[in-house]
């Protein structure tokens, strides 16, 4: 007889195998073209495969093109224009990593023309920054890509001189528009291709916002003058979500800016007038949270506004454009386990879309409108069933000193007291909204309730949820997780003797941390690309010109202050799993190798070391391989080495 979803929980062994967990997304993007005639889908077949580009005609979804990359793999695909596709591919060059942010990949950028069928490919880190909806053969491209999905904010980015070139897509020229400095080291463009917006520094380390109105050929400053320098400043260039937003389409002057104005703690979405120099009126501002973006109307070409967002359980929408939310409410009566509807693409007349829709019930979905009609296109994970996943609830609880602290409870089958995995996210300046997360679904599957909390210095919560955790790593920061712990003790959710840490990066971080804390609450801990060599990592990522108040930032986090876990190895008292890729860019392969060596030292038995051969530090970029051997460990060791008797 089959075990009931509950017993097969408390086995604490997943219901959906490991190598469904451990692929890799089945389908990465679909777009319908400008004109509606052709959809481009970038999908992966097989556990080791690698991307696919593959080109439908819309009108009876028979495939006109089958791409590849060889020996690159295609990581990325947009339509650019009716004919043509823009993208980047990337190749792993390199077996080793020797200093911070050093990839093992190279990257190429590429054109691809579907009359002619053929590429053209600029080597080099590329982004596209506009299409140029007027110049069909033309798109706006800069160098160095933007990783922000997969990296998390870095704190230099905006700061990072970028040159920007006109692209022709036909021939892969390129045409150089502008050459960013450290005065003007990046821009906002319109559609036009004008330089509007930009944000540098001066010598003395002060930040200045500057703006064009169309055909200006210079800059002019406004706004206040931020002291790089002053603590103060610190959640506006962390945060990285504050600043021009977009642009009225009816007046090339006005534009949209997200911004903590007047001593306020949440950002707000604001009026800016380019020809006055002057802010306007306030759109909107949400209770408990940051705006953190905007949406436009899914017209391409049309910049209308449609809504501002901000994060609550999930990425919230204040609509302006009654039509773009009754378009986005229709889809989400339609289109099962609907969660954070997206609509990805949409032709010149409006008559063919593509929807996606990510949640706790779905992997992510890939959906066709067209006539009238809805049909499902692909899946991310084909292969999982919604009621194989749990559902996800938003909380808040108080943390010790009274502070409000948000997080996500994913539920596993059956009835609790459950054992539980506190999951805090990486960073640890990121945003961080549950829609689907894999490792807390696996782990909800296995049996387990997963708490993903919100801690100080998350972003989107307002300034004083990020100040609140400065010189506080290891202290209030790790007390803001414990609490959530004992949180959903008090409510009966969980058993206190079944309680354990997983974390990845910072998240990493802080599951070492939990190995030393006396008392302690968990089990056991799992430390994944954990940052433990505070003083080494500190000296890796400054310089002599960083700021004052970012180099103190960086020193708070156990260089001179804060918890430092290479330091405190002796004091690791609970079941410790540590786990690494060899060729991790951002967290370097070192703070495993030295960990292991000074726990040695000390005759720690109670820690296992788990190498992942060339993995680098980033979901996006962990393989399939990579992927079976992580899950099948953390399942593995917690129901068998957590404690005294597994998890």
């Amino acid at each position: 007889m089959a075990p009931s979803p509950a017993t097969a929980g408390l086995q604490n062994e997943p219901t959906v195998p490991i190598h469904v967990w451990a692929l890799r997304d089945a389908v990465t993007a679909i777009q319908v073209s400008p004109d509606g005639r052709h959809i481009l889908v970038l999908k992966n077949e097989s556990r080791e495969g690698e991307n696919i580009l593959e080109i439908y005609s819309t009108a009876d979804l028979t495939r006109i093109r089958r791409l590849n990359a060889d020996p690159m793999e295609l990581i990325s695909a947009r339509w650019v224009s009716n004919s043509y596709i823009f993208g980047e591919a990337w190749q792993v060059k390199r077996s080793r990593v020797q200093k911070q942010e050093q990839d093992v990949r190279n990257y190429a950028s590429y054109s691809y023309n579907l009359e002619s069928n053929k590429f053209n490919q600029v080597q080099g880190n590329f982004s596209i920054i506009n299409t140029l909806p007027n110049e069909p053969d033309t798109v706006l491209v800069a160098t160095g890509r933007n990783d922000s999905d997969i990296t998390g904010i870095d704190p230099f980015a905006a700061f990072r001189p970028r040159s920007y070139y006109r692209y022709n897509l036909a021939t892969g020229a390129r045409t150089l528009i502008m050459r960013g400095t450290i005065k003007y080291p990046s821009a906002v463009f319109d559609d036009e291709g004008n330089p509007r917006y930009t944000v540098g520094q001066e010598p003395d380390n002060t930040v200045r916002s500057y703006y064009r109105k169309p055909g200006d050929g210079s800059w002019t400053q406004f706004g206040e003058i931020w002291d790089q320098d002053d603590p103060e400043h610190l959640y506006r260039f962390l945060g990285g979500f504050q600043g021009l937003a977009g642009f009225d389409p009816s007046n090339p002057n006005i534009g949209y800016m997200i911004e903590a104005r007047n001593g306020e703690d949440k950002a707000a979405l604001w009026e800016f007038n380019f020809e006055t120099g002057q802010y306007g009126k306030k759109l909107f501002q949400a209770q408990d949270a940051d705006v953190m973006g905007v949406i436009q109307s899914s017209i391409p070409g049309d910049e209308r506004l449609a809504a501002a967002v901000y994060p609550g359980a999930k990425f919230e929408r204040h609509w302006f454009d009654e039509e773009e939310r009754a378009l986005y409410e229709q889809f989400e009566r339609l289109i099962p386990n609907a969660w954070q509807i997206s609509i990805a693409s949409r032709s010149l007349d409006g008559n063919t879309m593509i929807v996606t829709n990510r949640g706790p019930r779905d992997p992510g979905s890939f959906w066709l409108v067209k006539e009238g009609s809805i049909v499902k296109l692909g899946s991310r994970n084909p292969l999982i069933r919604p009621e194989q996943l749990s559902d996800v609830e938003f909380i808040r609880y108080a943390a010790r000193d009274g502070r409000m602290i948000p997080g996500y409870v994913t539920k596993p089958k059956g009835e609790g007291p459950f054992p539980l995995i506190v999951l805090p996210h990486g960073g640890p300046a990121v945003a961080e909204v549950i829609n689907y997360d894999e490792w807390g679904q696996l782990l909800a599957n296995a049996g387990y309730m997963v708490l993903q909390p919100g801690y100080r210095q998350t972003v989107g919560w307002g300034k004083q949820h990020f100040d609140a955790a400065y010189d506080q790593h290891g202290y209030s920061m790790q007390d803001d997780k414990d609490d959530g712990a004992l949180y959903l003790v008090k409510e009966g959710l969980v058993d206190p003797e079944r309680i354990a840490m997983f974390g990845w990066s910072y998240g990493g971080y802080a599951a070492l941390v939990a190995a030393q804390r006396d008392p302690n609450i968990y089990q056991c801990a799992i430390a994944g690309a954990a940052v433990s060599r505070a003083d080494k990592w500190y000296n890796d990522v400054v310089n002599a010109y960083t700021p004052k108040a970012l180099d103190d930032w960086f020193r708070t986090r156990g260089v001179t202050t804060g918890i430092h876990p290479y330091n405190d190895v002796a004091k690791t008292n609970i079941p410790l799993l540590m786990i690494h890729g060899d060729v991790d860019s951002r967290v370097l392969y070192y703070h495993m190798k030295d960990f292991k060596e000074a726990a040695d030292a000390e005759g720690k038995t109670n820690i296992q070391y788990l190498t992942l051969k060339g993995a680098d530090h980033f979901s996006a970029t962990l393989m399939y391989e990579h992927q079976e051997q992580l899950y099948t460990k953390i399942i593995e060791y917690l129901r068998k080495d957590c404690g005294p008797d597994g998890l």
